[in-house]
C-alpha cells in the first residue's frame, strides 16, 4: 500500500485531490497524508488530533477528508431510576461536554430523582417528516393537488416504501402558499433517526405527484420539514420522537436535598421559563435543556445539529399536595440507534451505557428508550437548575467548581 509520504506528494504535484485518498490507501494512511499537507500549509500540530483510538476505517459513512478526531470528555450522571415505556430500571447517563458544572448538576438531579422514587418517562409520537415543495399554476391548482394527495395516500405510501426495508410512511399533511404546495412526509423509521430514510423514499413518492398531477417540484425539501432550525411546526407537530418525562418530590426531599421549596421552584419556572421565555419569543420553555441534548448526542453518535429541534421543550413546575411536580416535554427529538455517528467504536459504546445499542425488538423500541433516557436527564438538569436559582446557589456552584 502507499505510504501517507507519498500521498501526500502526488496531493503537492496535483495528482491526486485531497478526498481521493482513501482510493489509493487504507483510511489511516489517508487521514495521516491529510494531517501532514494541513501542517504544512497552516504552521499547525495535529498530534493531539492524530492520536485516535478506533480505526479510521470506522468512521468512513460518518466524515469526508479526515484528518484525525477531536476528543470531548465523557462523563455519566446517575444511575437514575427510570419508567420508561421502552426502557426501565436504573441507568447511567453518558453525557459528553466541555460545559463545567453540567455534569454534577445533572448527577445532582438525578439523585434527588432517586429520592421520590424515580422519574417516568413516555414516547407520546414518533414520526419523521420531510416536506418537498410543489410549484402550481395558481390556487386552483393548489386546491386539485391537495385533493389529489389525500385521495392517492396508498400510491404515495407504495412508492415511498419500495424504497426501504424499515420505514413506513405514516401521513402526508399538505400546506398551501399561494402557488407553492408543500407536502410533509412523516414516516415511522423504527430505530434510525431516519432524514436519509425519509428523503429517499419522499423523492420516490414525489415521482409519482409529477406523473399524475400538473405540479412540478421545485425541491425535495421546502423548509417546512423543519430540519436543523428553530421552527414553530416542530413544537407543535413534532418530529423524530416527542418525548415527556415527569416526577413528584416530597416537599422535605426538596427542602433537605435542593434546600429550596415547591413553592419556590414553581414560581420560578413560571416567571423565568414559561413569562420570561414568551416576552422573548422563544421556542424553548425552559432552562437549560440543550445542554443535556447536546451532551448525551455527544456521547451516543446522533446529528449534533439537531439540537436545534431537541431544545424545543416545555418545562412545567407547580405544587401538588405540598409536593414538587416537575416535568420536561421535548416536541421534537431526532435520535437514532442504527447507523450514522451511532456506528463509530466510542459512541456505540456509550449506547452500550444505556443498553440500547442497535435495533430493538420489537424495532424502534431502541430508539424509544434513547429518547426517554434523554427526557429523564434533561428532567434533572431543569430540576437541579431551577433549584440553584431558587436557592441562589447558582454563581456559588460554579465558583467552588473552579469554573
Amino acid at each position: 500500500m502507499t505510504d501517507a509520504a507519498s500521498l501526500a506528494d502526488r496531493v503537492r504535484e496535483g495528482e491526486l485531490r485531497l478526498h481521493e485518498l482513501e482510493a489509493h490507501a487504507d483510511a489511516d494512511t489517508a487521514a495521516e497524508a491529510r494531517r501532514s499537507l494541513v501542517e504544512e500549509q497552516s504552521g499547525a500540530s495535529l498530534d493531539a488530533v492524530g492520536n485516535y483510538g478506533f480505526p479510521a476505517e470506522a468512521a468512513e459513512s460518518a466524515i469526508e477528508n479526515m484528518v484525525g478526531a477531536i476528543q470531548v470528555p465523557m462523563g455519566v450522571a446517575g444511575p437514575v431510576s427510570v419508567d420508561g415505556g421502552s426502557v426501565s430500571g436504573e441507568k447511567y447517563l453518558p453525557l459528553a461536554t466541555t460545559e463545567g458544572a453540567l455534569l454534577a448538576s445533572v448527577n445532582r438531579g438525578c439523585s434527588v430523582i432517586n429520592s421520590a422514587g424515580g422519574a417516568t418517562a413516555r414516547v407520546l409520537k414518533s414520526g419523521m417528516t420531510r416536506a418537498p415543495v410543489f410549484r402550481v399554476a395558481d390556487v386552483a391548482e393548489a386546491e386539485a393537488l391537495v385533493s389529489w394527495t389525500r385521495d392517492n395516500f396508498a400510491a404515495l405510501k407504495e412508492a415511498a416504501e419500495e424504497t426501504t426495508n424499515h420505514g413506513e410512511l405514516l401521513d402526508v399533511t399538505p400546506y398551501v402558499v399561494g402557488n407553492s404546495v408543500y407536502l410533509r412526509f412523516r414516516y415511522d423509521t423504527k430505530d434510525a433517526m431516519g432524514m436519509n430514510m425519509a428523503t429517499i423514499a419522499t423523492e420516490a413518492a414525489c415521482g409519482v405527484v409529477e406523473e399524475e398531477t400538473t405540479a412540478s417540484l421545485v425541491a425535495l425539501s421546502g423548509n417546512l420539514c423543519s430540519d436543523k432550525k428553530p421552527a414553530a411546526i416542530n413544537a407543535v407537530e413534532g418530529r423524530g420522537r416527542s418525548v415527556t418525562a415527569d416526577v413528584r418530590i416530597p416537599r422535605e426531599v426538596v427542602e433537605e436535598r435542593l434546600h429550596t421549596t415547591p413553592e419556590a421552584v414553581a414560581e420560578l419556572n413560571t416567571r423565568k421559563n414559561l413569562v420570561g421565555s414568551a416576552k422573548a419569543a422563544s421556542l424553548g420553555f425552559n432552562a437549560h435543556v440543550a445542554n443535556v441534548v447536546a451532551a448525551m448526542f455527544l456521547a451516543t453518535g446522533q446529528d449534533e445539529a439537531q439540537v436545534v429541534e431537541g431544545s424545543n421543550a416545555i418545562t412545567t413546575a407547580e405544587v401538588q399536595d405540598g409536593d414538587l411536580y416537575v416535568s420536561v416535554s421535548i416536541a421534537s427529538l431526532e435520535v437514532g440507534t442504527v447507523g450514522g455517528g451511532t456506528k463509530l467504536p466510542t459512541q456505540s459504546e456509550g449506547l452500550d451505557v444505556l443498553g440500547v445499542s442497535g435495533g430493538g425488538d420489537p424495532a424502534g423500541s431502541n430508539a424509544d428508550a434513547l429518547a426517554e433516557c434523554i427526557a429523564v436527564g434533561s428532567l434533572a438538569g431543569e430540576l437541579s437548575l431551577l433549584s440553584a436559582l431558587a436557592s441562589r446557589h447558582l454563581s456559588s456552584a460554579h465558583a467552588e467548581l473552579g469554573r
